[in-house]
């Protein structure tokens, strides 16, 4: 990871990461406490917990997620960690494992949800019995459960690990189609409403490279490879031509995400009141929902009832298209 030849821009000791959108380069001292700032700016500007918050990390065994645990829990944050199986083969076992050797060398809390064990279906699974892509069925998954979790453990927050990569590949997608309820909603800090938890993402203000140099530098072992199945999602190539853009004009993603929230953001908060519409509790699980009963209990009718679907097979028709 060493710049060969470069100096960091604190103290002139031998760089170990160059970060043109800073214009600087950086030694692993000042590269984490550049990464501390920013979390911390992060969390004062957009109020989003407090030291005597209860936090829940929702973790999944990627750089991101395991290094705002760490993160927090260095600053001297109350968090456990909460990882979902989502029975996504040899992907999924090797990020449990990530994510459990991280809480047992540390003496962390982990809660753990296992989807076929305890709702009696996985994503491929589910992919196969909606028909609709995997994404789907798993970020609908992995929300309601975040929640559920949150409430059943009396936590405050559910803290992800979404960076500015993550969030300014999204908003290019809603921006593309003007999507105007998820623009209203794409916030650092969405407040807890109607039995919703309030979610935060302190690492809006840095990248996937700097996450990943702070496991390295902190030593965390994570998860390289990117789920199988995630394969053609439009995120992804939407992260591609942000990177093409940023290559040739450093900071402009966080030019495009910040400016976003700083200026265009307050100016759709009505929408996203007025998109919220009257929830009820489902009548199966209690969650609100807008329906009698809510899309996650749904999906467990439907995949449940589907016989099992090996991940190879939804690996193939992904590969076809």
């Amino acid at each position: 990871m060493a710049v060969s030849g470069s100096k960091c821009k604190s103290c002139k000791a031998p760089a170990v990461i160059d970060l043109p959108r800073h214009n600087a380069n950086f030694c692993a001292e000042h590269l984490l406490q550049l990464c501390r700032r920013q979390m911390a700016k992060a969390i004062d500007d957009y109020d989003m917990f407090g030291p005597d918050d209860h936090i829940l990390v929702a973790v999944s065994g990627g750089k991101d997620s395991l290094a705002i645990w760490d993160m927090l829990i260095e600053a001297g944050y109350r968090a456990d960690g909460f990882y979902v199986g989502l029975g996504i083969g040899e992907y999924s076992e090797e990020s449990g494992q990530y994510v459990r050797a991280f809480a047992e060398q540390r003496g962390l809390t982990l809660l753990t949800v296992d989807l076929r064990d305890e709702y009696g279906y996985d994503i491929p699974t589910a992919a196969r019995a909606t028909k609709r892509v995997p994404c789907s069925s798993c970020g609908m998954s992995k929300r309601h459960l975040f929640d559920k979790a949150a409430k059943d453990g009396g936590y405050d927050v559910v803290v992800t690990g979404h960076n500015l990569d993550d969030e300014a590949a999204v908003l290019l997608g809603n921006v593309l189609h003007w999507d105007v309820n998820y623009l209203a909603r794409q916030l650092p800090v969405l407040e807890a409403r109607n039995g919703f938890p309030r979610k935060a993402k302190p690492l809006v203000r840095l990248t996937e490279r700097e996450t990943a140099a702070w496991c390295l530098i902190r030593g965390i072992d994570y998860l390289v490879e990117e789920c199988p199945i995630a394969a053609g999602n439009r995120h992804l190539h939407h992260k591609d031509i942000l990177n093409a853009i940023e290559q040739e004009s450093p900071s402009t993603k966080a030019a495009f995400y910040l400016n976003f929230i700083e200026n265009m953001s307050p100016l759709l908060a009505e929408t996203t009141a007025a998109a919220q519409g009257e929830l009820h509790h489902c009548e199966r699980c209690g969650a609100p929902t807008t329906g009698e009963v809510c899309a996650f209990c749904r999906l467990v009718a439907t995949a449940g009832a589907h016989e099992p679907v090996p991940v190879e097979l939804v690996l193939g028709k992904r590969g076809r298209r």
